[in-house]
């Protein structure tokens, strides 16, 4: 099973899961990514092309099965206007055993943050906007895992 949307709805986390615990593996791993507040953040805006996401992050989810024995990955990601505590992100992975789980969720997740192309800008109770730049802490982790 593999399953990858990038949509501006919403998504069921229970409803991914169960997808993932009905292969029948051993392990089933999930993050799922809300949108921070404080300092006056009042929204969040995710803007991609949408040809160019969905591909890459394609190309993502492959990388993880073709590293680990996985029965199943759920990669979803939003775009759009989301306010703080909306749900952004999810990644969940099924496999026999939680090392091979748990380790291509962590993959899957450094790897979407550093190279799936998202534009984000922050929007603050004052009105004043400001790009989000890449992080080199996030460059570091995806570089943690190769290639």
């Amino acid at each position: 099973m593999k399953r990858i949307a990038v949509q501006a709805q919403d998504f069921d986390v229970a409803g991914e899961l169960a997808a993932l615990e009905a292969l029948g593996g051993g392990g089933v791993a999930s993050f799922t990514g809300v949108v921070r507040g404080g300092d006056g953040l009042v929204a969040l805006e995710l803007e991609q092309y949408p040809a160019m996401t969905q591909a890459q992050v394609a190309r993502i989810v492959d990388d993880a099965m073709a590293r680990w024995p996985l029965l199943g990955v759920s990669v979803i990601h939003r775009y759009g206007r989301l306010e703080p505590g909306a749900r952004i992100v999810f990644v969940g992975t099924a496999s026999r055993h939680r090392t091979a789980a748990l380790e291509s969720c962590a993959f899957l997740i450094d790897w979407l943050k550093s190279h799936a192309p998202f534009w984000k800008k922050e929007h603050f109770e004052d009105g004043a906007t400001q790009w989000v730049e890449a992080r080199a802490e996030d460059e570091a982790k995806a570089k943690g895992w190769g290639g």
